[in-house]
């Protein structure tokens, strides 16, 4: 904003009063919607959640996904590798149904899961634990 107070001010110097008047008031007018863009992100960031899910594969097999943390600005290739290492298992980032970007661990882990996101060191130090939830999700029987 320093650089732009002082561009404004080199103009004023050759302007005339009304044109100095309509600067002015289109410079407050990009600092007001500049103040509401970032209000409204922050807003979307406090709003957003991380889901959990431990999903059945077959019999006895799972795996757990995570989604949500893009909007905590995780980069979700570094998440997935760090979880990898973590559990000693294969991890990889996915699009899910609904076409957002998940991580999807092998293996049961989404205990150990939440308290790391909640622990938020690492590469998840901005998500806050407030915002993380574990979902159950059942694999419905086929009729046969």
């Amino acid at each position: 904003m320093c650089a732009l107070a002082e561009a404004l001010h080199s103009k004023l110097g050759n302007l005339s009063i009304e044109q100095q008047a309509k600067l002015e008031k289109s410079t407050a007018e990009k600092e007001a919607k500049a103040e509401k863009k970032a209000d409204a992100a922050l807003k979307k960031k406090l709003a957003s959640q991380v889901s959990i899910k431990r999903i059945e594969r077959n019999k006895r097999k799972c795996v757990t996904a995570i989604h949500g943390l893009e909007a905590f600005e995780v980069d979700l290739k570094k998440a997935a590798k760090f979880l990898a290492q973590k559990y000693a298992t294969g991890a990889s980032v996915t699009k899910n149904a609904q076409g957002q970007d998940e991580i999807v661990v092998q293996g049961d882990v989404s205990e150990e899961m939440l308290q790391l996101v909640q622990g938020g060191k690492g590469v998840f130090a901005g998500v806050p634990a407030a915002n993380v939830e574990i979902v159950e999700e059942k694999k419905k029987k086929g009729t046969e």
